[in-house]
């Protein structure tokens, strides 16, 4: 039987946890008769499922047939020419700009009207095409994985911006780093997108992976919880330690070195290059204060309370520290105060 677990980013493995109440969320705007919004972003450390959630909503999405699912490659150099490219390469829907005598020889799409002068700025060809599918009952929806403030994402979400104004019938779902998205959203011509829904994924419920690991690799209830609190509910985590026991016959105990050696160095290497000195200082402090008592940590690392609050919140943001627990805060990764004590 096939190992149904997988090391791959950003592919959809054969076992994963959905996340019912996000993608719920997120369905019932979009698949709204007058949708309250029309634009969500998904942001989270490295490794939480971004791109594996943004792809579940999208098949979903795909699924009826009045919608069409465009996936936009963020580092072409022309984001609307390549919406445009696809939409016109659909059978169905080449005929319906035709019909409109819609001409964009000018842009090697392939459609030709004789008697109608050629479409020439890109924009106007996106929004003419948007425009005429709307009249047949169509919704777009683009979708962008990791996005970063890059002049392509700019001109094109700018130009979902003024799409939105004519109450044109097209959805924006995009994933990205918590900075990269902080970036995209100080951009001062694209003020919409601060009104636009952010959802920062969690951890996954330890109960239903617990399941999942004693459906799949045959333990007990006890011993899969054992195991899944080893994750604490971090997704690639729970892939990596379900791909890595599964080989191993359900012994999870002999491959945790190999399982801590699979996070440094495909996630928390990259993670700590990204991290400042001082977000590293004070990640240093939490490492090393079991009790995660911020006032402890603090006399560790010599920071006032207004010099320590804003590391703390830029490392929440990040993904990779919970403040739930008023006074307290915590490694949401698995491991990683081990990680932060061998590389500072």
């Amino acid at each position: 039987m096939q190992n149904p677990y997988t090391l791959t980013f950003g592919k959809e493995p054969i076992e994963y946890i959905k996340r019912i109440a996000e993608e719920r969320q997120i369905l019932e705007d979009f698949l709204s008769p007058n949708p309250p919004q029309q634009v969500y972003m998904i942001s989270g450390v490295r490794g939480c499922g971004k791109t594996v959630f943004m792809t579940d909503i999208s098949q979903e999405i795909g699924r009826d047939e009045d919608w069409i699912v465009v996936d936009l490659n963020p580092y072409k150099a022309d984001l609307m020419q390549e919406a445009a490219a696809y939409l016109s390469s659909i059978q169905g829907l080449a005929q319906i700009f035709q019909k409109a005598k819609l001409n964009f020889s000018l842009f090697g799409f392939g459609l030709e009207v004789s008697d109608a002068a050629p479409i020439a700025d890109i924009q106007v060809a996106l929004e003419r095409m948007i425009e005429n599918l709307a009249q047949h009952h169509k919704k777009i929806l683009f979708t962008i994985d990791e996005v970063t403030a890059s002049p392509q994402i700019k001109a094109f979400t700018f130009a979902v911006q003024q799409m939105l104004r004519k109450n044109s019938p097209v959805f924006l779902l995009m994933t990205g780093l918590y900075q990269n998205i902080s970036d995209l959203q100080n951009e001062k011509n694209l003020t919409f997108l601060y009104r636009a829904p952010k959802i920062i994924l969690s951890p996954l419920n330890i109960g239903a992976m617990a399941d999942n690991y004693r459906q799949n690799i045959k333990l007990t209830a006890d011993a899969a919880r054992e195991m899944a609190k080893l994750t604490k509910g971090y997704p690639f985590a729970f892939q990596v330690l379900g791909y890595l026991t599964w080989n191993n016959g359900g012994d999870y105990n002999g491959i945790l070195g190999e399982y801590e050696q699979y996070l440094s160095e495909f996630v928390y290497d990259k993670i700590w290059s990204e991290l400042s000195q001082k977000d590293r200082m004070v990640a240093k402090g939490i490492a090393d204060v079991q009790s995660g008592k911020i006032k402890e940590i603090r006399n560790a690392i010599g920071m006032e309370t207004n010099e320590f609050n804003p590391y703390r919140k830029r490392l929440i943001r990040k993904g990779i520290v919970s403040g739930e627990t008023r006074g307290y805060v915590y490694f949401t990764l698995p491991l990683f105060e081990k990680y932060v004590i061998e590389n500072y």
